[in-house]
C-alpha cells in the first residue's frame, strides 16, 4: 500500500488538492525516511496556525471523509508539533 499512501500524501495528493481550497496553503513535503523506508514525514505548510484552524472548521466533513478513507494506509500516525518559519 506504499504507492497508494504516498499517492495520497505527496505534494499533490489528495490531502494537497483538499488544502489547496484553504486560504494560506502553501504546499505539502512528503519525505521517507532513509533508514526505514517504511517510516514518512508529512509536512503541511500553512501561512499560520489561524488559517490552517480555519480551514479546518470549513472543511470539517470534507477533511473527516478524507482521513477516515486513507486510516488503513498507516500503522500510526503523530503529530509532531506546530512550527514555525523563522526566516
Amino acid at each position: 500500500m506504499e504507492a497508494e499512501f504516498q499517492s495520497r500524501y505527496s505534494s499533490s495528493g489528495a490531502w494537497a488538492r483538499l488544502f489547496a481550497g484553504g486560504d494560506g496553503y502553501e504546499g505539502t513535503t512528503l519525505m521517507r525516511d532513509t533508514a526505514d523506508p517504511s517510516r514518512y514525514v508529512v509536512i503541511d505548510l500553512w501561512r499560520d496556525a489561524a488559517s490552517f484552524g480555519a480551514f479546518k472548521q470549513a472543511h470539517e466533513a470534507e477533511y473527516a471523509i478524507l482521513d477516515k478513507d486513507c486510516e488503513a494506509l498507516t500503522e500510526s500516525e503523530v503529530h509532531l508539533g506546530t512550527f514555525e518559519d523563522l526566516r
